[in-house]
């Protein structure tokens, strides 16, 4: 098959979609597949490049605008290719648009990851438009089967809807039992975006003396949240390490005791970080958004999950971990137990390709 995978950005870019594009476009490409990734670049050139036997095409980008970029070239590029199947990452408003507009796939698949959020005023414009992509679509695959019932945009395409959980490369981690770090350390990873809440986070430290925290990757509100460790008294106790590569974040897992995902917003649909941070044998602490956030963590099983922004009880829950050793112990192996049965990329890759494969048979009968 001919495979194109259109969205805003990509590896090296460190977000949990791009590192979900790139896991499945590189292991559809290990299949024997033509995979095309097409995304922006962060300069105004157009380069292209082959990335472990998968073509990268990143457009040139002319501003980003409301965490979009802006692009008149990945239309145009977009119009010349003709896949099998493009994939799409949403929400990504003018990806969508423009594949919508001027697409020569064969099938259209979207893995709607989560509804517009933050630009809510987008949506008195994109709405009506994004209600005619859906319709459009020929399957929507969604992360967790929590989004179909929350989603008011999914309603209406619900027969649509597959339900196919992203998949990580479990090789990359290592799930070794190990003890408590002295100073205990906790960890957070992703892009410093509103919704992440790192300030809940650093605000729980101001009741955990002596815990340490790691704050792996880079973003829009790194500075904000900086100045606030310091203003908290605890920038001491707080590592903002920035962007960091497969090996290193890898590193980082090894270096930390619990896992924490702080996140405030259904803008959070996932938390594919947790996904890493139970294949390297973590317990984690997530927040209950009715997202696939605690569907991933199951309470009092791999780990805990609190209210959202509430400083008091997410520290409550990361002392419970820190000072319980053998629970710690139990939950992290129970979380890598549950990476391994129903999270792996070769379970997503395969079930994606069958959705794939179905959808082309169905096209040839038409």
């Amino acid at each position: 098959m001919k495979i194109l995978h259109l969205y805003k950005d990509y590896h090296p870019v460190l977000g949990g979609i791009e590192n979900h594009i790139k896991e499945l476009a590189e292991g559809q490409a290990a299949l024997g597949h033509q995979v095309t990734v097409l995304v922006c670049n962060p300069s105004y050139r157009t380069e292209i490049e082959t990335m472990n036997s998968v073509e990268v095409i990143k457009a040139g980008r002319l501003t980003t605008q409301f965490s979009m970029p802006i692009s008149l070239s990945q239309p145009y590029i977009l119009a010349t290719l003709k896949p099998d199947i493009v994939h799409i990452q949403s929400p990504y408003p003018l990806g969508e648009l423009a594949n919508w507009l001027g697409g020569r796939a064969q099938a259209t698949v979207i893995s709607y990851q989560s509804d517009i959020v933050k630009q809510k005023y987008w949506l008195y414009f994109y709405g009506p438009i994004l209600r005619q992509v859906l319709q459009a679509t020929d399957r929507i695959i969604l992360s967790t089967p929590r989004y179909a019932e929350i989603s008011p945009w999914l309603q209406p395409v619900r027969a649509k809807c597959t339900v196919i959980s992203p998949g990580i490369n479990i090789e990359r981690f290592s799930p070794t039992p190990r003890p408590l770090h002295r100073p205990p350390t906790i960890m957070f990873a992703g892009r410093l975006r509103y919704y992440k809440s790192l300030s809940t986070l650093l605000h729980a430290l101001t009741h955990l003396p002596g815990v340490r925290l790691l704050v792996v990757g880079d973003g829009p509100m790194r500075q904000p949240w900086e100045q606030l460790a310091q203003e908290l008294g605890i920038a001491e106790r707080v590592t903002f390490v920035g962007e960091v590569n497969d090996e290193e974040l890898a590193h980082y897992y090894q270096q930390a005791d619990v896992f924490v995902l702080p996140s405030n917003s259904k803008a959070e649909a996932y938390g594919i970080v947790l996904l890493e941070a139970m294949a390297s044998g973590l317990p984690c602490i997530s927040t209950e958004l009715g997202t696939g956030t605690s569907w991933i963590v199951q309470h009092g099983v791999t780990g805990l999950v609190v209210p959202p922004e509430t400083p008091q009880l997410m520290a409550a829950a990361i002392n419970i971990l820190i000072t319980n050793e053998p629970l710690r112990q139990q939950f992290g192996q129970a979380a890598f137990q549950r990476v391994q049965t129903m999270f792996t990329k070769e379970v997503m890759t395969q079930r994606v390709l069958e959705v794939y494969s179905e959808l082309l048979s169905s096209k040839k009968k038409q």
